[in-house]
């Protein structure tokens, strides 16, 4: 029978069942207990049509609980829907008796959460998979009052990474001629450097000197995942300011057609689904968007990024109360307190002279408690296999590039022939791959560290 038909099938008994839900009275607000009953039901359905209805108006319950019956909804998914611990006890006795195939997979069967089951039978119905990501979204939001529903959201991040891995992921480029709906998203969801219009928009997609791809998954239709926008360029850039105005490419010239860029700098990358946070897709967007690039525009030599340093300053702002460091470099990170410091030439150079080697510093050796980099921009794409190549003073002097970063930005170079071995390194033992500039700096930190500010 014709899949197509089928889907078609399925989703007429959908609609029908809403409208009938709306009929009969169904549309007033639910509670949560009525919600669970509900999703009892669904995991009790042995029919595909039925379980289809069913996790419909399971999930259109959802959508009209009130916040405080969300919360309550998720408590008992974490209670009322785990593993029991008696099957899993039994599962293990006959495996640990046996210790074949049959029981082990038993036993794996016996472990896994109730609830796991519950949502993929709440991915069956025409737009359930962006219900889910939604309703993930909200559990995000309780985690941090609420670390016993963590298990929750362990669940949805298993089922999720399988859902949205890299073969059902679909990358377009993003135009001028794509579709409104779309466009409208890129300015809604860009979470870096904020398009402040549709001109705005239209000077970030200009085919002569810019590029901007996006991930999409055929569940969510035309709802970007993630998407990156990319700038054309000679030589590397060191300033996003001429990026966005678009004048140009930091010192180094803009291009007016694609074929004079030696370099491709990518200046923005956003994730768009909050309900996806921690499922990767960035590191396999890069790499994907170079590969493009490079048949494009096959004179490209260099893929590097100009990104932003977020937490430097308040990390900059802890190390002026260490009254283990010298007096003067305390004296002069206070400095950074002065109105519209970056603008007076002599304050500008006595704290370049300081705030770009701590900055190498902080970027390459301060580590978290996991032993990987403190900041999670580098963390990133030093994952990805990037090199951290370049610290640009007065990268970025918005307000808010100098509230989070003292100004700075940062080159992450990917060299297409070292991007496995940095990735590899850094997976096996956290070495941050670092350009000699930035190793210099990093030296230059200690010693002012040590009082050697003259050195």
């Amino acid at each position: 029978m014709n899949m197509s038909f089928l889907q078609e099938l399925f989703n007429s008994i959908t609609q029908r069942d809403a409208l009938l839900r709306r009929r009969s009275g169904e549309s007033t607000t639910p509670d949560h207990g009525q919600l669970v009953a509900a999703c009892q039901a669904l995991l009790e359905s042995d029919g595909e049509a039925s379980s289809i209805a069913l996790a419909s108006r399971a999930l259109g319950m959802y959508q009209r609980l009130e916040p405080a019956e969300r919360q309550r909804f998720f408590e008992r998914l974490a209670s009322d829907f785990a593993a029991e611990p008696g099957e899993i006890d039994a599962a293990y006795a006959h495996y640990a008796e046996r210790r074949d195939n049959a029981s082990l997979e038993a036993l794996f069967e016996a472990c896994e959460p109730r609830r796991q089951e519950l949502i993929r039978r709440l991915n069956l119905p025409s737009g359930g998979t962006a219900e889910l990501v939604r309703m993930r979204e909200d559990l995000l939001a309780l985690l941090r009052d609420h670390p016993e529903l963590d298990a929750i959201d362990a669940d949805f991040a298993h089922l999720f990474g399988s859902w949205f891995n890299r073969g059902f992921l679909v990358l377009k480029r993003i135009d001028w001629n794509t579709p409104a709906s779309i466009l409208e998203k890129i300015i809604r969801y860009e979470a870096v450097h904020e398009i402040q219009d549709w001109d705005d928009l239209r000077r970030r997609l200009d085919a002569r000197d810019r590029r901007c791809f996006g991930f999409f998954h055929p569940a969510i239709g035309d709802e970007p995942l993630i998407f990156v926008e990319v700038a054309l360029c000679k030589g590397l850039p060191n300033r996003i300011q001429p990026i966005l105005s678009g004048e140009g490419a930091g010192g180094e010239s803009g291009v007016e057609e694609p074929d004079e860029a030696d370099s491709a700098a990518f200046f923005g990358i956003s994730n768009c689904q909050t309900g996806l946070r921690g499922i990767s897709f960035g590191n396999f967007l890069i790499k994907q968007v170079v590969q493009e690039l490079k048949q494009e525009l096959p004179q490209l030599r260099h893929f590097v990024t100009l990104s932003p340093v977020p937490g430097f300053r308040q990390w900059l702002e802890e190390r002026r109360g260490d009254e283990a460091l010298p007096e003067a470099l305390r004296e002069t990170l206070g400095e950074l307190d002065a109105t519209e410091w970056h603008r007076d030439a002599e304050r500008a150079a006595r704290l370049e002279a300081v705030v770009r080697p701590l900055a190498a510093r902080y970027l390459a050796e301060e580590k978290n408690a996991r032993g990987l980099p403190q900041n999670a921009v580098a963390r990133f794409h030093l994952g990805n296999g990037a090199e951290l190549h370049r610290v640009n003073w007065l990268g970025d002097t918005s307000a808010k590039g100098l509230k989070q970063a003292a100004g700075l930005m940062v080159n992450y170079l990917y060299v297409l022939e070292e991007i496995e071995r940095n990735h590899e390194n850094y997976s096996a033992n956290a070495t941050v791959a670092c350009s000699s500039e930035v190793r210099d700096l990093a030296r230059k930190a200690r010693k002012l560290a040590k009082g050697e500010h003259s050195k």
